[in-house]
């Protein structure tokens, strides 16, 4: 039901955000684990836990999920406190559980950041008249069907205020990871997608999948290259000099990349793999 988490007296001290999963009967099983177990493996990584989650409702009681699996969950406050509002989809776009424009605005009002997938996406976004926000292809064809007076974008995920809508499904994993990876390190957020054996991280620009186009880890070939050699080699690690000349790159260059999509240096992330390795 909730997940606690201590800093042990020897680790730095560091905030702790919470998130509240809200669900509906019928929500989407998948949806709810990605997100779950992107948190629970980052707590296990890190050296003190930076996460922790309350299952909601909005009445509390066991919910089940559209493959019949329960949850407990508790109420939604009248008065909530989370960092992170986080919505599954549903199997019933219709479910009236959805309707959630007053809980949204309970939450945004006190600084919380909503994220609402698939189903729950489509269903603020037909509500609330909002263009420009993504949800899944197949929401978006059932808006469409409905008239809606504009397109929903077919992007993983828009971000807009305080608001976050997305496609849902297995790209929640992407969107999990992308919010952890504003709280703690890029090798810790990498270590967690390397046990998930998520191999491809998408930001929120991605579009959803339709042709099966290959995709990068990072959208930069020759970062994923630099990457899986430090994986390769983190018990006795490569000089850095030698990583760039494997590539054909100036050092210059590989801390652009590095500094540009990790906001560290090529060194500074190899030494933080390592130690998120020996953590875990």
């Amino acid at each position: 039901k909730k997940m606690a988490a201590k800093p042990t007296s020897d680790a730095p001290k560091q905030a702790i955000r919470h998130f509240d999963i809200l669900v509906a009967p019928g929500f989407v099983l998948l949806e709810l684990a990605s997100l779950v177990e992107v948190l629970r493996l980052v707590n296990r990584v890190c050296p003190s836990p930076p996460f922790t989650f309350t299952y909601r409702s909005l009445k509390g009681g066991p919910i089940a999920s559209s493959s019949d699996a329960v949850v407990q969950t508790e109420a939604v406050p009248s008065q909530p406190k989370a960092d992170y509002m986080c919505v599954s989809g549903n199997s019933d776009p219709d479910h009236p559980d959805l309707s959630l424009g007053r809980v949204v605005s309970d939450y945004t009002f006190r600084g919380a950041k909503v994220f609402l997938l698939a189903e729950a996406a489509s269903r603020y976004i037909d509500e609330q008249g909002t263009a420009d926000l993504a949800t899944h292809w197949e929401n978006a064809s059932f808006l469409r069907e409905r008239g809606a007076r504009f397109e929903a974008k077919l992007s993983i995920a828009t971000e807009q205020g305080a608001v976050v809508t997305c496609a849902g499904m297995e790209a929640t994993t992407d969107i999990a990871l992308a919010v952890i990876g504003r709280h703690v390190s890029g090798p810790a957020k990498m270590t967690v997608a390397d046990i998930m054996l998520h191999e491809n991280i998408r930001d929120f620009a991605s579009m959803q999948p339709f042709s099966g186009a290959k995709l990068t880890a990072t959208g930069d070939s020759k970062l994923d290259q630099c990457i899986k050699l430090m994986q390769a080699n983190i018990e006795d690690p490569l000089p850095i000099n030698q990583i760039v000349e494997s590539l054909h790159l100036s050092n210059r260059s590989l801390e652009r990349k590095f500094k540009t999509f990790f906001g560290t240096t090529p060194n500074g992330f190899y030494r933080e793999m390592r130690l998120a390795k020996a953590n875990n």
